[in-house]
């Protein structure tokens, strides 16, 4: 978070894909970025509604990403991109790079592994649907859906003993 801060600068906006409870915006906001919170689930969007912040019901496969003032400065998508589809996380990474501006900043965690399941651990206790990455295969969707300077990190060690993988891209001057 420290360093897309920096990287942004003070006062940048950020389009956060699966806010959930909102600990991560209230952490962006403190290092000076503003915040757009968005989940697809609305349980969660109400949650943020009722602590007081704005919040948006959104799923980047098929809502209107942009925002009135222009587009983001960045993206930040801490665990909620691994409950896209396979298929599908190319064309939300699409969209979410159109939103974006030229130079603007992609930053991104999913789980690593191999194909997809049902999981009901933690808090939550509905099932959710995970799909799980390798890092060559997750570059070549970020890069092929329009981000450039595409990193991934691998064997991020997470709290159930799994692995998470880190993205970092820059949105490219070129609109997918």
């Amino acid at each position: 978070m420290e360093d897309l801060a920096a990287r942004l600068g003070p006062g940048a906006r950020v389009l956060e894909i699966g806010s959930g409870g909102g600990r991560d915006a209230l952490l962006l906001e403190q290092l000076g970025l503003a915040v757009r919170r968005t989940d697809v689930t609305p349980g969660f969007v109400a949650l943020l509604r009722e602590r007081g912040h704005e919040a948006d019901v959104l799923d980047p496969l098929v809502d209107d990403l942009t925002s009135a003032e222009g587009p983001y400065d960045g993206v930040w998508a801490n665990a909620s991109l691994l409950h896209v589809a396979r298929t599908d996380l190319p064309v939300v990474l699409a969209r979410l790079a159109v939103a974006t501006r030229p130079g603007g900043l992609l930053r991104a965690s999913l789980k690593e592994g191999d194909g997809d399941g049902w999981s009901t651990h933690g808090a939550v206790r509905n099932p959710r649907h995970f799909t799980y990455w390798r890092a060559g295969p997750l570059h070549a969707v970020v890069e092929g859906a329009g981000w450039d300077d595409v990193v991934v990190r691998t064997g991020i060690p997470g709290r159930r003993q799994e692995s998470w993988l880190e993205v970092s891209a820059v949105r490219g001057t070129v609109a997918p």
